[in-house]
């Protein structure tokens, strides 16, 4: 099994989808005007809008409700990440810090209220760890 995305149900896809650019430099592959992806090596943020719920569930996915999950980003340098989104991100949860697993971490809210963390390995262990999880 391969774990391949993440899907986020948004009452704005092109809002989202353009955050989610200028956030990660990676511009979007649209479908339909109700469905976008932003592909990554290692994987894909999808952003769909709500009228693609049905298509799965009537009622099963709510937008702006997200309340448990991060999406995270790994990224070469996070204190120049969070220069770069000053200015585009109103809602910083905490600024760049080093966490006692290693990772250098930058949260913040998407226009959604999406939790979002970029974050760069400082650590030896770290650092090591996302060498060997890293796609060629």
């Amino acid at each position: 099994m391969d774990f391949v995305s993440v899907r986020i149900i948004s009452g704005d896809v092109a809002a989202l989808v353009a955050f989610y650019e200028k956030a990660t430099g990676t511009a979007a592959v649209w479908s339909t005007e109700d469905f976008a992806e932003l592909k990554t090596p290692t994987a894909t943020l999808a952003v769909a809008g709500t009228r693609t719920v049905p298509l799965f569930a009537p009622g099963s996915a709510r937008p702006a409700d997200n309340h448990s999950v991060i999406i995270e980003f790994l990224v070469d340098d996070v204190d120049q990440v969070h220069r770069n989104l000053t200015g585009l991100v109103s809602d910083f949860v905490a600024g760049p810090t080093t966490m006692p697993w290693g990772n250098r971490s930058l949260l913040l809210r998407d226009p959604d209220g999406n939790l979002v963390n970029f974050f760069t390995p400082v650590t030896p262990e770290a650092v090591a760890k996302f060498r060997r999880g890293r796609r060629a």
